[in-house]
């Protein structure tokens, strides 16, 4: 039985990454700025945050990697606060949808992979919450419950282009990478599975390509080649 994973940003949920993330960022600003948070300075640690979760090896999970250094910037004070953060991913951050795409593609493209007796899991750059995952995957019209995994920033601790996010993906799931495959539109961060072993396909409807790849290297093109090349995969 093959294994699928997919990425979600720009992949399952169409989006322009710089779009999204400017007016997210705007949100959370409006959010933190009455608690005493200068917007600036606020987006200036979440950036750091996320570079700290990004080095993150393993040795605790992402969300540790990033209140750490959070605190370091704010002072351990600042974990009072992590249930205003929460309360913005379950309500505010909601308003970001308007930020995204969407295609019916990405739900029929799970249904087929389950049809022709692969599974599915969600690769997706562990630098959100949950809650923030879980909402994005609603966006792009699938449940959590149509990926036996879903990568968080609560329950893994490396990051893409890591390898090893992927080796803990693959273990988690029991899955040989040679009978795996990594869907994505970003060719740092999902064409490296390849490394080990795995097949995969550069989506490139919302193409990030920051590496210099080139598409004649790769199996790739928007969903309808995604489902056809899947089909022969699959079969």
């Amino acid at each position: 039985m093959k294994t699928v994973l997919f990425d979600l940003d720009g992949t399952l949920l169409p989006m322009d990454q710089d779009e999204f993330v400017n007016g997210y960022f705007g949100y959370l600003v409006r959010k933190m700025e009455p608690r005493g948070y200068e917007g600036r300075a606020l987006i200036k640690a979440i950036w750091g945050g996320t570079a700290a979760m990004v080095r993150n090896d393993g040795t605790g999970t992402n969300e540790d990697a990033f209140w750490r250094f959070f605190t370091g910037v704010y002072g351990e004070s600042a974990r009072d606060d992590i249930v205003l953060f929460e309360d913005f991913y379950a309500n505010d951050f909601q308003k970001a949808k308007a930020f995204c795409g969407y295609t019916p593609k990405a739900a029929e493209t799970i249904r087929l992979v389950k049809a022709l007796g692969g599974r599915t899991a969600l690769a997706t750059n562990p630098l959100f919450p949950a809650v923030a995952t879980e909402s994005r995957i609603r966006w792009a019209g699938l449940e959590p419950e149509d990926f036996e995994l879903y990568t968080t920033y609560e329950n893994i601790g490396w990051c893409k282009p890591n390898l090893d996010y992927y080796r803990e993906i693959l273990r988690r799931l029991d899955a040989a990478p040679e009978e795996s495959i990594m869907v994505g539109n970003d060719a740092g961060e999902d064409l490296v599975a390849a490394e080990l072993g795995m097949k995969v396909f550069w989506l490139t409807d919302c193409a990030i390509n920051k590496v210099g790849a080139r598409e004649e290297d790769w199996p790739h093109g928007g969903f309808d080649e995604l489902m056809d090349w899947l089909r022969g995969e699959l079969r």
